[in-house]
């Protein structure tokens, strides 16, 4: 288990917001979900990992996050990266929301030694650049929200799946971690009951990790 603070966590203290309480809250998860290893990842990120704009963390921001969440499940990430700029402006959901004029973030992503040879089911690509194109440009990272997303690294032979039951933060992240398993399937139990989970995913030696933002665990109605 991991939890994504939103960046308020970062922002609120010394400039006067109000917030809940992090520390309690991750406490609060780690009692309830007391079957799970609890892996630590708010001390890796700070407000610049995020968009100015938007309540998503930059994937160029989050290799940290990615390489401990490995190291804690026992595999290790092998990937040395380029970074590509998408050259479109990014104008996130708060930007809509502010009624305000915002410079636009711009949106960087990595592409790592033989992505080319990754095999996606469930979205269109790792980097999907025609949902670039749309209304919400992070929908690039695999496609957007969907229920279920398959990838599988023949690169890979060390006999390593991982299931990520996740919200959106999981799109940007879950391409820097292929590197360390043969199988990734990402998981939106937004979109699928977790009654027909059974029907679609082999739990069978995987690894399995709940990663969601405090904003999705604050709103639990949105879970099936």
């Amino acid at each position: 288990l991991a939890v994504i603070p939103d960046k308020n966590r970062y922002l609120a203290e010394k400039n006067g917001y109000l917030s809940m309480d992090y520390d309690a809250f991750s406490q609060y998860m780690k009692e309830k979900v007391h079957f799970a290893k609890y892996i630590e990842i708010a001390d890796l990120l700070e407000a610049d990992d995020y968009y100015q704009t938007d309540t998503h963390w930059k994937q160029e921001k989050i290799q940290d996050v990615a390489d401990r969440l490995a190291s804690a499940m026992g595999t290790e990430l092998s990937t040395s990266y380029v970074e590509k700029e998408l050259g479109t402006p990014f104008y996130g959901v708060y930007a809509g929301q502010s009624a305000l004029i915002h410079k636009p973030d711009e949106i960087t992503y990595l592409v790592g030694d033989g992505f080319d040879q990754i095999q996606v089911e469930g979205a269109s690509a790792i980097y999907d650049l025609k949902k670039a194109e749309g209304k919400d440009p992070y929908e690039m990272f695999l496609s957007g929200n969907q229920p279920i997303v398959t990838m599988k690294n023949p690169q890979t032979q060390n006999g390593k799946r991982l299931i990520i039951f996740r919200d959106s933060f999981a799109s940007s992240l879950a391409p820097l971690m292929i590197s360390g398993y043969e199988e990734i399937v990402l998981v939106d139990l937004r979109y699928i009951s977790s009654d027909l989970l059974g029907e679609y995913i082999d739990f069978n030696n995987a690894d399995v990790l709940f990663l969601y933002s405090t904003m999705l665990l604050n709103s639990s109605l949105a879970v099936k």
